[in-house]
């Protein structure tokens, strides 16, 4: 493998990587500061030990997901500085926003609410959490802003002289219509997520729990936890369909990909399942659903979806167009021998995606119903529903994200830049190759921490409740704890 293969295996594995914690840390700041807010507002005792025991484990997840992602700044200069050349005026920009505005507000106040018990008004800190996960959203809708541009770029002009997309209309930038459909699917996904992995932690402990005092307090969570998973999934569905139809108009061979359609078809179907090789030529569709693929690309069952053979000359005429408006200077930018992602690849991931995702909709039913009244789950099979609960819609968002990227190739910016042209050109194939393996080692080393901490502490559970310090019995020159 070339440079290029392995720096693009490094990226891919970084970023998937460090995309499991995202959408927890995202859900679950929402989970806690909702339980905090609870216990706030009725001083209930459950809510008090659902604050503080999810909390544990929400920090546990926040702290892993700022170590790994550190190291997504890094990848951009170390391995792709043509692309941070090119893009860089335009693509640093949310990412700046992001650290400074985003980050800080989430890191600033999950000290205060770390630090503040007893020692600022409950209502106060109780607020500091939900400041929190409005720093963790909107560091998501900086990131996906700058993602987003590399999937439909607007708000640039290209300076001829310096070889390089600049800056001209930020507000566009932040307001692509990709990001606008982007930024809720991926927000409702992470909700899913958090949910999800309160549903599974308070099943395995209401079935260790049960006959016991602490039996409603895990069923509580349990209910809260799949109700959060289940509203968020209903609208991952939404704006799903309506991110679909967007991706159709702005990037027509990804939605091609996704079904392997290889010649435009009207009244186009969906394959649930095919067999065979995802070329044109033998696969065998087994499931079929008539008419959704053109719904799901046109919002019509009779609209037409263009196929994979006639995109190719559509993709190859975008890119000549380019060349004739800025020069033949961009020519080895956008020009390259075939414009098909990996059809394979972007048709199981679209799959996997949305069929975790509907899985883990019917295994939040399921938990509702069977811990309806006192119920408790009995068999058990729902061990195995709290272990792999919460990775379905984890792998899912990651399943989601391979499609999204992949299925953009070979383009790195859509339209202007091909990721063959973006990579580093003085950083050899060994060098990609060290650093590839020590982050991947190092990465190894973080989950085995990461899973041995938070089995740890779901191990001890809730931890019985004692009445919290009230505002003003804390001692204030008592240095400050870390006390989770």
């Amino acid at each position: 493998m070339g440079s290029l293969d392995v720096a693009r295996w490094q990226f891919a594995i970084t970023t998937v990587y460090h995309f499991l914690f995202v959408p927890v840390t995202i859900g679950l700041s929402a989970v806690v500061a909702y339980f905090h807010t609870q216990w706030v507002r009725t001083h209930r005792p459950e809510y008090y030990r659902l604050t503080k025991f999810f909390g544990k484990l929400f920090l546990i997840n926040f702290a892993l997901g700022l170590v790994t992602g550190i190291v997504q700044e890094f990848q951009f200069g170390m391995n792709w500085s043509d692309y941070s050349r090119f893009v860089g005026d335009i693509f640093g920009a949310p990412l700046a926003f992001e650290a400074l505005l985003a980050f800080f507000l989430e890191s600033t106040f999950l000290g205060v609410w770390i630090f503040g018990w007893g020692r600022i008004p409950e209502k106060l800190h109780a607020s500091s959490m939900w400041l929190v996960h409005i720093g963790t959203v909107l560091s998501a809708y900086f990131i996906l802003a700058a993602n987003s541009f590399m999937q439909n770029p607007v708000g640039y002009r290209f300076n001829p002289e310096t070889g390089r997309a600049e800056m001209a209309d930020f507000l566009a930038v932040l307001t692509n219509k990709v990001q606008l459909v982007t930024f809720p699917h991926v927000v409702l996904s992470a909700y899913m997520v958090g949910g999800a992995v309160v549903m599974g932690v308070a099943l395995w402990l209401l079935r260790r729990e049960a006959g016991t005092d602490d039996e409603p307090l895990y069923r509580r969570a349990v209910r809260v936890g799949a109700v959060v998973s289940l509203v968020a999934a209903l609208g991952v569905v939404v704006s799903g369909d309506i991110q679909g139809k967007i991706m159709t108009e702005v990037q027509p061979m990804k939605m091609a990909a996704a079904e392997a359609l290889y010649e435009t078809t009207d009244n186009a179907p969906f394959s649930v399942l095919s067999i065979g090789p995802l070329d044109g030529s033998e696969a065998t569709r087994i499931i079929e659903v008539p008419g959704l693929l053109s719904f799901l690309g046109t919002g019509s069952v009779d609209g037409t979806v263009d196929g994979i053979n006639d995109l190719k000359g559509s993709e190859r005429a975008m890119a000549e167009k380019v060349v004739e408006r800025y020069g033949p200077d961009v020519a080895p930018l956008v020009l390259t021998d075939d414009y098909t992602p990996i059809v394979p690849v972007a048709y199981w991931s679209f799959r996997l995606m949305m069929g975790l995702g509907f899985l883990m909709m019917a295994l939040a039913l399921a938990a509702l119903w069977v811990t309806r009244g006192q119920g408790v789950p009995r068999s058990r099979w729902w061990t195995v529903v709290a272990v792999v609960g919460p990775l379905l819609p984890i792998f899912a968002n990651s399943f989601g994200w391979i499609f999204t990227e992949m299925g953009r190739q070979p383009w790195l910016v859509y339209g202007l830049m091909t990721t063959a042209t973006g990579v580093s050109p003085s950083v050899s194939v060994a060098e990609v190759w060290v650093s590839m393996v020590v982050y991947t080692l190092l990465y190894a080393a973080l989950a085995v921490v990461e899973v041995k901490l938070f089995l740890t502490y779901v191990h001890r559970g809730a931890e019985p409740f004692v009445d919290p310090a009230e505002h003003g019995d804390a001692d204030e020159d008592a240095p400050l704890q870390f006390a989770y």
